[in-house]
Parts: C-alpha cells; sequence; structure tokens
C-alpha cells in the first residue's frame, strides 16, 4: 500500500473514531475493519439502529452448546446514508469465520423482509468462511432462505454486496443475484470451489487470488462490478452509487440543485478523426455531455469495448450505454452484450432514463464468438432495450453499421429520441465491403479493379454514410452540432420526464439467457 495513502486513511480513521483509535487504526492497517467499524463509516454519524443484538445460535452438536456468542456472526440494522434509509448486514468474521447459521441467516432475512416492506435497499458487507458445517442442513436452508429473498427483492429494491473478505460456495450465489457488487482488492475473493479442490480434481495449482481476487473478477469473468483499493475506498464506492439510485422501484432518484447557463461544448466538435478507422476514446464524448465529474463507470475493466455508468445531466440521475472505439473498434461481442443488457434491465427497473451513445461497426465476426452464442448474447442486449419504458435517447456520434444500429437504441426498438452528429454513418455496412459486393463483377471485369472500387467506394459514402437519409425518414429526430449535444439532450430528457409507458399484461417476459 501507499505510504502516503496509508497515513491519509490513518488520519481519517482517526478523524471519526476519536477514542479507541489506536486498536482500530492498527486493524486497518493491517487491510480490514472490523465489522462494527465498517457499519460506522458507511452509514451516517448515529443513524445505525442494532436488530438482533442478542440472538444466539441453537446448535448443540459438536460441542457448540458451549459457545454462545451474542450477535451469531452478523450485525443487523437499519440507518441513513446522505439522509436516506438503508437496511444493513455485516459478517463478523471473528465469529465463527463468519459462518452462516440457522439464526445468522435469520437475522439477514429479517432486514431484508422488512427492506421489502419499507422500499429502501438492503447494502451485504459479506466477510465469511460460508455455511456453519456443525450446523449441517440447517445452515444450507439459511442460505435458500437469502436466495429467495434476493429473487423476491429484485428490481424492487436495490441490493448491493460488498465482498470484503472471503465468500465461497453457496455463499456467492447471494451477492451474484444482487444487483452490484464490490470488492476489495488483496483481501476479498469469491470462488464456488476454493484452490484445494481445484488442485485434488483437475490438478491445477491455483492461489485463492488468481482463482476468484477482485482483479480476477473484475476483468475476466465480470462477477465483480467495481473493485476497490481498500475498505475506506469500498465504502465510499457504495456511498456514491447509492446517490445515482432511488429507494425503490416506485421512485425517482432525488434531482440535484441545478442553474442551466452556457451549455455549449466546443470540446466535442473536433473530437471525432477524420479518418473513420480511427479511433477516439468515448469516454471523453461523455465528459463534455454530462455534468462534470458526475460519470461514475461500472464494470470499467471487463468488455472494454462499451462503456456503461450512471452519471447526472443538469442535476438528473442518468444511465449512459455507449460504445468504446478505443476497444476494438466498439464492436459488440459476446461479454459487451452481457454488460450493456444488465446494465439496461438495472435502469429500467429503477427509473433511470437512458442515454446511449452509439459508435458500432456492428457484431465481432469469428467462430469463437458464434460457438460462444453470440447470437443468444447479442439478442439479450436487443431484448433489454426492446422491453426498457424508461426515457430512452440516442446520439449517433459515427458508425452504426449492420444489425447493430438496431440494437443500440434505434427508433425501431422504441427509442424516444435519436439524435446523429454530421458525422454519423448509418448503413448496413461499411462503404467499402459493401462496394466489393454491389459491384463484384464490374470491378473484376475492370481494367483498374482497385481505382474502379475506390470510385464505387466514394459513392456508396455519400449515398449511404451519413445520416441525412435515415432523418428523411424520421429515424433521425434531429442532425445536431456536436458542441451543442448536452443542451439538446438536457431539454430532451426534461421533455421525456413524465413518460409513461406500460408493457403488455403477463407474469415476465423469457429473456434469452
Amino acid at each position: 500500500m501507499n505510504k502516503k495513502l496509508e497515513l491519509l486513511e490513518q488520519k481519517t480513521v482517526e478523524a471519526k473514531l476519536g477514542g479507541g483509535k489506536k486498536r482500530i487504526v492498527a486493524q486497518h492497517q493491517k487491510g480490514k475493519l472490523t465489522a462494527r467499524e465498517r457499519l460506522h463509516f458507511l452509514l451516517d454519524e448515529g443513524s445505525f439502529e442494532e436488530i438482533g443484538m442478542l440472538v444466539t445460535h441453537r446448535s448443540s452438536d459438536f460441542g457448540m452448546q458451549e459457545q454462545i456468542v451474542l450477535g451469531d456472526g452478523v450485525v443487523t440494522g437499519y440507518g441513513t446514508i446522505g439522509g436516506r434509509l438503508v437496511y444493513i448486514f455485516a459478517q463478523d468474521f471473528t465469529v465463527f469465520g463468519g459462518s452462516l447459521s440457522e439464526t445468522h441467516a435469520e437475522k439477514i432475512c429479517k432486514i431484508m423482509d422488512l427492506a421489502m416492506k419499507n422500499g429502501a435497499p438492503v447494502i451485504g458487507l459479506n466477510d465469511s468462511g460460508g455455511a456453519r458445517i456443525q450446523e449441517g442442513v440447517n445452515s444450507l436452508g439459511g442460505y435458500a432462505d437469502i436466495f429467495y429473498r434476493n429473487v423476491r427483492s429484485s428490481g424492487v429494491i436495490p441490493q448491493i454486496s460488498a465482498i470484503m473478505g472471503p465468500c465461497a460456495g453457496g455463499a456467492v450465489y447471494s451477492p451474484a443475484m444482487t444487483d452490484f457488487t464490490i470488492m476489495v482488492e488483496h483481501t476479498s475473493y469469491m470462488f464456488v470451489t476454493g484452490p484445494n479442490v481445484v488442485k485434488t480434481v483437475t490438478n491445477e495449482e491455483v492461489s485463492a487470488e488468481e482463482l476468484g481476487g477482485a482483479h480476477t473478477h473484475a476483468t475476466k469473468s465480470g462477477v465483480t462490478h467495481l473493485t476497490a483499493v481498500n475498505e475506506l475506498d469500498c465504502i465510499e464506492k457504495i456511498r456514491r452509487l447509492l446517490s445515482y439510485i432511488p429507494q425503490n422501484c416506485e421512485e425517482k432518484t432525488p434531482r440535484l440543485t441545478f442553474e442551466v447557463g452556457d451549455e455549449l461544448r466546443p470540446q466535442l466538435t473536433d473530437l471525432i478523426p477524420e479518418n473513420a478507422n480511427q479511433p477516439y476514446d468515448m469516454r471523453e464524448v461523455i465528459g463534455g455531455i454530462v455534468d462534470d465529474g458526475s460519470f461514475f463507470e461500472i464494470h470499467e475493466e471487463w468488455a472494454e469495448n462499451i462503456v456503461v455508468g450512471f452519471a447526472r445531466l443538469a442535476g438528473r440521475s442518468i444511465g449512459i450505454v455507449g460504445n468504446q472505439p478505443i476497444s476494438l473498434a466498439g464492436v459488440l461481442d459476446v461479454n459487451s452484450s452481457r454488460k450493456g443488457a444488465r446494465f439496461v434491465r438495472f435502469c429500467d427497473c429503477f427509473n433511470i432514463p437512458l442515454l446511449v451513445l452509439e459508435d458500432v461497426p456492428g457484431f465481432l465476426p469469428g467462430t469463437d464468438q458464434e460457438w460462444k452464442g453470440i447470437i443468444v448474447n447479442g439478442a439479450k442486449l436487443l431484448y433489454a432495450f426492446c422491453e426498457a419504458i424508461v426515457p430512452r435517447v440516442t446520439v449517433i456520434t459515427r458508425k452504426a453499421y449492420g444489425g447493430a444500429y438496431d440494437v443500440m437504441n434505434s427508433k425501431h426498438i422504441g427509442a424516444d429520441m435519436n439524435f446523429a452528429w454530421p458525422s454519423a454513418e448509418i448503413a448496413v455496412m461499411g462503404a467499402k465491403g459493401a462496394s466489393e459486393i454491389i459491384f463484384k463483377k464490374e470491378i473484376e471485369s475492370a481494367d483498374d479493379p482497385a481505382a474502379l472500387l475506390a470510385e464505387k467506394e466514394r459513392g456508396y459514402q455519400e449515398t449511404f454514410a451519413n445520416p441525412y437519409r435515415a432523418a428523411q425518414r424520421g429515424f433521425i429526430d434531429e442532425v445536431i452540432d456536436p458542441k451543442d449535444t448536452r443542451r439538446k439532450l438536457i431539454k430532451a430528457f426534461a421533455m421525456l420526464e413524465n413518460k409513461v409507458e406500460k408493457l403488455p399484461r403477463k407474469k415476465h417476459g423469457n429473456i434469452p439467457l
């Protein structure tokens, strides 16, 4: 850990905890806080109210009747973050390794039930060795009780899981069903089967960090949405994440005070390279559109060819989905489709408007993608957009080719407003590929095939590779100057603020999982 960062954290801990700070600072510098210290930092000062402090386990096997600890390894209750009600549990690894018993699970289920009844988020601070083996099926049943509530709560109240220590075996499935998972680097890990089992079964030697550490799940599996360098950083990210999200599916996120001023952003004018094959960073486009410093990226290190995250536009919370030209030219593949679909569905669950920034040359070709199911995975993103009924606005910055044009929140699948920059190219495919197909025989029989191909390519470019054909058909509402994008979007989302749309009556759709 960087010495300056360590010193800054120590001062932060000292300032907030006051008396008894030496022991706490020493523990923190080892990398982990206790369960109660985590709650102290996460919740507003003095807001925590504990539930079930005197609960103890009921097991009498294997000498457990002689090991009675109040609370049974988990601290549960409610408090506020930024003045807004949350329900919370924090597993205590110092009590039976934080293992889940029947009563441990009952405490968690109780606050989950209260959260559902009162329409407030649930936050889980996970630090557990797994099921308490002395209790057998009772502990396994406890996990199932939690899983059931995770699913019943999904889409009704936000659920956030912070992994602040071990999370293995059946314990991993509860965080996997929550909306967001945050892992702390070097002190947390998640896996269904640990390194010892892996070695026994497959003869692979792998460390816990390599198998299921924060970096692994942030870059390879996509299991974790955010990583934190330490527990204070994790706590800060939970607080920031909640600021973009409403309390439940019936509410909207609180709007911050904002005074509209000069909303032109000249820096966007020259951002797109003249050469259509040159990349640029979509984050620069986002930075030029949203309120200063408000973009909060999700899944930053996984499926980097698509960017998703929360931001504010004139004080309103919005969700952003954007193709990323600096990674795989911004194509859609299996992982980026899954990443985008999950984020779109979350925003739709909780009334967060969606802004789509489009620069997509199509779907990634190849046997690897086809065999991994690009068809069904691409359909997930298409399904998510088609199903979404929140305000939806698209800005096409450059390429919008083929089926990917349809998928990325086109007018045809229910987008409310679609804008395009003059640099937009809306076509079935790129000019070169299209010309080679359309004029194949003519080019093959020409005296100078290369010159004729270049001529046909220019002609196709002028005819189709622009936004004006689509605008004539009403598929694009307006071709706008890039510097005017922020102002146009502020007005569009304000106009759509009271949008009402309902899906056909049904139990639920059957998304192509």
